[in-house]
């Protein structure tokens, strides 16, 4: 019996190195469950279909690209576990994922493998402060956001400020950021502190922050206590203006807030599926719409999809899926690469070079709207 069961083992083994050997495995890592899944399924169904177009034009190398996918659930610890499932199955590179905390929990496991990792919607600043070789995001900074969130609050006048997040490892980031930039400024911080992510009621935390006056809040949580912070102190009669981060960035922001609450809120962001300018973006997003009836919910799916074909075009262009040799163009030889959100370049610790924050405001139809 021990003899079948060895040989039967060894038989599937063969099998699957065989079959491994005739495509090109890339992984991806998204909260395909959570309270982030309208993310992760637009990440899953913006890399299927960047896959699905690549392969009809032969593939990478002679191969056909196979994507797998791995369910964050926009948790640390299943974030862990998605990434020891990836690096298992040979994938050359995984994209994503959404969420910096999220991402933080996969860093080491992707980098002791030596496996590409590009995160796409995660934006703490620390993630790249660490050497990690093979680690690259899509997406910007939280400084960078911070320096923009404060010139917002700027113009918009603001004297008093509160700020809010949620401790997770972007939000908090962010929050600090934008205090000691505007104390450097000497605005007021009247009000600084953290609510609990997936509660349902905010309205004792909202009644302590109104006790402060600010003049306007800036949250840098995410969209699912956005849009609940909005409703709730609409229904206090609380007319106070409020900036978030990019987090925000969300058409379910508005399902939850209600059209009503959300109008005249204001969040960063690059720039929104609608309002990308290129040939690639314009293309991409024609084709998403004739196979899913739809466009992309928000920008940080469409960065998953500028992950995908930075990896895709590194082994093209190095003939080879050795990570080192990917890793090493990436840093130094991408230069200036057409993305689906603007063109493309990496510095050396694997961040995105240039700006691209912009500053979005929701009209009275729930609209992202961006503004001059």
């Amino acid at each position: 019996m021990r003899k079948i069961l060895f040989f039967t083992a060894a038989f599937c083994l063969i099998a699957a190195t065989t079959f491994g050997a005739s495509t090109i495995k890339i992984g991806l890592m998204a909260p395909l469950t959570g309270p982030w899944a309208s993310e992760g399924q637009d990440m899953k169904q913006i890399v299927e279909l960047l896959a699905g177009e690549l392969n009809e034009h032969g593939g990478l190398l002679g191969k056909k690209v196979e994507v797998i996918s791995a369910d964050d659930g926009g948790d640390p610890k299943t974030a862990a576990l998605a990434a020891q499932k990836l690096v298992t199955q040979d994938v050359v590179g995984a994209i994503g994922t959404y969420g910096s905390s999220i991402t933080e929990a996969s860093q080491n496991i992707y980098d002791e493998s030596k496996v590409i990792q590009i995160a796409n919607g995660s934006t703490a600043v620390r993630l790249t402060a660490k050497g990690l070789k093979y680690f690259f995001r899509t997406s910007p900074r939280d400084d960078e956001q911070g320096r923009v969130g404060v010139q917002a609050l700027e113009k918009f006048g603001y004297k008093n400020v509160a700020i809010l997040h949620d401790n997770t490892t972007y939000a908090k980031g962010l929050a600090e950021e934008a205090r000691a930039l505007l104390e450097k400024k000497n605005v007021n911080i009247v009000f600084y502190d953290a609510l609990t992510p997936g509660e349902r009621d905010y309205t004792a935390i909202l009644t302590k922050m109104k006790s402060a006056r600010p003049d306007g809040v800036f949250f840098t949580g995410y969209y699912p206590e956005c849009g609940l912070l909005l409703r709730q102190k609409k229904e206090m009669n609380w007319n106070v203006p409020f900036l978030g981060g990019d987090a925000n960035n969300n058409p379910d922001l508005i399902k939850i807030a209600g059209t009503d609450a959300a109008e005249g809120f204001y969040f960063l962001s690059p720039p929104v599926p609608q309002d990308l300018p290129s040939r690639e973006a314009s293309d991409f997003l024609k084709a998403y719409k004739k196979k899913y009836g739809t466009t992309p919910g928000s920008i940080w799916a469409v960065l998953s999809g500028d992950g995908f074909r930075v990896l895709t075009a590194a082994i093209k262009a190095t003939g080879s899926t050795d990570s080192d040799k990917v890793a090493d163009y990436l840093h130094n030889k991408l230069k200036n690469y057409p993305g689906l959100t603007g063109t493309i370049s990496f510095d050396d610790k694997g961040d995105r070079v240039g700006e691209v924050y912009r500053v979005y405001r929701v009209n009275a139809k729930g609209e992202f709207i961006l503004q001059p």
